[in-house]
Parts: C-alpha cells; sequence; structure tokens
C-alpha cells in the first residue's frame, strides 16, 4: 500500500518547524531540561577545548547532547501519562520512574566520559 504522506524538501521543512516547537516547549515547561540546556551551553566549549581529538570532542560532546535528548524524551513520556489519566495508577508511575531513571544514568554517562577521557590529565 503506497504511503500518502508528504514527502520531500517540503515535509522536511515542517518537520524541522515541529521540533523547534517541540525544543520551545521544553524550555518553557520544563525546568530541568533548562537547567540541563545551561549546562550544556557551560560544558560544551569546555567539551571542544579539553578534547584532545576530534573522537574525544565527540564523546564529550555527545555525552551533553545524549542528556539533553533523554531528557526530552523523559518529558514526552511524562506528557502523555499525565493526558491519558490524572488518576494515579501504579503503571504510569512505573513508566514516569523509568523516564527520570533513563535521565539519570545518562548523566552518569556524562560523568563516565568526562572522568575517562579527562581523568587522567587532571590525577
Amino acid at each position: 500500500m503506497a504511503s500518502t504522506s508528504p514527502r520531500g524538501p517540503r515535509h522536511l521543512w515542517r518537520a524541522f518547524g515541529w521540533s523547534l516547537k517541540g525544543l520551545g516547549a521544553a524550555m518553557r515547561h520544563e525546568p530541568a531540561f533548562r537547567l540541563e540546556i545551561y549546562l550544556f551551553v557551560l560544558f560544551a566549549p569546555l567539551a571542544l577545548w579539553l578534547g584532545r581529538s576530534g573522537v574525544e570532542r565527540a564523546i564529550l560532546l555527545g555525552s551533553l547532547l545524549l542528556v539533553l535528548i533523554v531528557e526530552m524524551i523523559n518529558s514526552a513520556i511524562e506528557a502523555v501519562v499525565d493526558r491519558a489519566s490524572p488518576e494515579r495508577h501504579e503503571l504510569a508511575g512505573r513508566a514516569k520512574d523509568m523516564g527520570s531513571a533513563a535521565v539519570l544514568l545518562a548523566l552518569v554517562n556524562v560523568l563516565a566520559c568526562w572522568l575517562l577521557i579527562l581523568g587522567p590529565r587532571l590525577f
């Protein structure tokens, strides 16, 4: 069965607009995302400066970007759960807790990457 959804540059442009809308919503409604953006703005230049090779820079910067990506997914999960039902439910709580745990693991990943790459130079 052929797809009837639009394809091509126009669709890509519209998808880009929706992505910017999502980033704006996260900035307006998610304090944790705002904090992580501020930290990204602070640490991204350090990642580029302290990394000795392209691979090191990519790992240091990529670990920071991963936190933002996971936070956005966590926020989306929370919004969908809250929209589905305002009542407390074990599965809703579990979904939110798992999203939060994913953010925590992304932050642990940042720490591990930065310590493994920069630690030997500092200690």
